[in-house]
């Protein structure tokens, strides 16, 4: 039968002296209770450390090194390691900031990227060799008929006067070469025919005079009088039947220089015209112009000498063909787009000024290294196409690209002829590249040499390490046994007396 001795009141007593006194040493030694202490870890942090009861208890002691005074030359020291320790974060943060601008204005802030041919499959990867292309296209805009300014001519009067008679009265009217349009008398104009007449009397009356000098005065009086009513826009014939006639007329009839129709008349009967003065306009229509605007993209295409076709809403079924002869060169200001000019016949003159008709003008470049448009990245900054390298990697490589011309780009610069591009795949291929090319982003903050799996199994780990810590925390949180003596889970410690029944 086993006999359990338990303690009595006075060693109670005893046992809780004991307690107090513990307790006071500890106060008085360390400054606060039950032995903890407070340090520097040598790291700048405090760390509490307590240390468990063996047996009673055990006294805390301060390393006497690192909690003696501090001297004079310990705080000079203290203030220049920190003010190095100051330089030295700023260094290394400029360093690190170079490292990153010159990371993120680099030329192709992009890297390789290699693919399986499973994953080719997965994204439907396609490319295409970059070969020299005769580049065709066609540009198409609305054409405007107009006037050829060309063969507008506008009848004036180089002398002023009343009109007697109006031959032409309608606009619109045609009108053939040397037809009468009106008739004019001009005081100015009868006496300039009386100096004729009395001019030619005079070179009759000396043409028996002995002297040569006399004979030569006279000629030249005839020529310039004869000079005047030419300058007048008097005709040959005007001149030869003033002659017969031998006196002046009153009225002088103006006659059509061209043939064509009537587009402006400002003459009526009873009118009185000064030199100034148009009478009418006179448009040729065997041949008209046709205006039409291109766009600023489509600049380069154009440079004259284009043929065109033209149809019409007025002729459903017909096409005719034209050239550009001319681009203006002026850009329209309101609408950012370039005239360009067509010549068109018109012997039957269907083609009515102000008539809107299509017009699709054909280009043909000469043969240039082309690539696919669908093969371009344009990012706003660079123009960036993927480059297959073989075994299934693929570069990003920069290039210079001209004018696009219907499905393909003319490459100035940049890739070389039979190089194959992607052209199908390519925003994949560039969120890839793009994903790879953030280990150089690692390396401008300090992580050189670090890959992507590097850096996932980094973090992972930094889990685990998080996890492993907060674990620990919590064993650390958790209160230290502090059983009384006597009151221990092991027995023979507490005081406990067994008897052994064999004994």
């Amino acid at each position: 039968m086993k006999m359990i001795v338990m303690p009595t009141r006075k060693g109670w007593l005893w046992f809780g002296i004991g307690v107090l006194l513990a307790a006071g040493v500890g106060v008085l030694w360390n400054g606060y209770p039950f032995g903890k202490t407070w340090s520097d870890n040598r790291n700048g942090s405090l760390v509490e450390s307590t240390e468990m009861e063996h047996k009673n208890h055990v006294r805390h002691r301060t390393d006497p090194l690192v909690d003696r005074p501090k001297s004079h030359h310990d705080r000079v020291n203290g203030e220049n390691q920190e003010q190095s320790r100051v330089e030295r974060s700023k260094r290394m943060s400029a360093e690190s900031s170079m490292r990153m601008d010159s990371a993120t204005h680099s030329d192709i802030p992009q890297a390789a990227t290699t693919v399986t041919a499973t994953g080719r499959q997965l994204i439907g990867l396609k490319t295409e060799p970059v070969v020299r292309r005769s580049l065709e296209t066609s540009i198409r805009a609305v054409g405007r008929v107009v006037y050829d300014e060309r063969r507008i001519t506008r009848v004036n009067l180089r002398f002023s006067g009343w009109v007697e008679k109006v031959f032409v009265g309608a606009t619109g009217q045609r009108v053939r070469r040397g037809q009468p349009l009106l008739a004019l008398y001009s005081p100015e104009l009868v006496a300039a025919q009386d100096e004729y007449l009395l001019a030619l009397e005079t070179y009759e009356a000396v043409q028996r005079s002995p002297l040569s000098v006399v004979r030569d005065q006279a000629r030249q009086l005839v020529e310039a009088a004869r000079d005047r009513l030419r300058l007048w826009n008097l005709t040959d014939q005007q001149i030869a039947s003033l002659v017969q006639r031998g006196r002046p007329r009153s009225s002088v009839t103006v006659y059509s220089p061209i043939e064509g129709y009537i587009i402006e008349k400002t003459a009526d009967q009873g009118l009185f015209v000064e030199p100034r003065t148009t009478v009418y306009t006179i448009a040729d229509l065997s041949s008209i112009w046709v205006l039409a605007d291109i766009y600023e993209y489509e600049i380069p295409f154009v440079t004259g000498g284009e043929s065109a076709i033209l149809t019409f809403d007025a002729y459903p079924g017909e096409t005719f063909s034209g050239t550009v002869s001319y681009v203006y060169p002026y850009v329209n200001a309101n609408s950012r787009t370039l005239r360009v000019r067509l010549e068109l016949s018109n012997p039957a003159v269907r083609f009515k000024p102000d008539m809107f008709g299509a017009v699709m003008i054909r280009v043909q470049r000469k043969p240039a290294l082309a690539v696919p448009a669908e093969a371009v990245i344009d990012t706003g900054i660079r123009t960036v196409v993927f480059v297959e390298k073989g075994r299934g990697r693929f570069e990003p490589r920069v290039v210079t690209l001209g004018p696009k011309v219907g499905a393909y780009y003319e490459v100035l610069a940049g890739l070389h002829e039979g190089e194959k591009v992607v052209t199908s795949g390519t925003f994949l291929l560039d969120s890839e590249s793009r994903l790879m090319a953030s280990t150089n982003m690692m390396g401008a903050l300090g992580m050189g040499g670090v890959t992507m799996e590097q850096a996932r199994m980094g973090a992972m780990e930094m889990g685990e390490m998080d996890m492993g810590a907060m674990e620990m925390g919590e064993k650390k949180m958790e209160p230290a046994d502090r059983t009384l003596p006597g009151k221990s889970k092991n027995k023979e410690q507490a005081g406990e007396i067994v008897n052994d029944p064999k004994d």
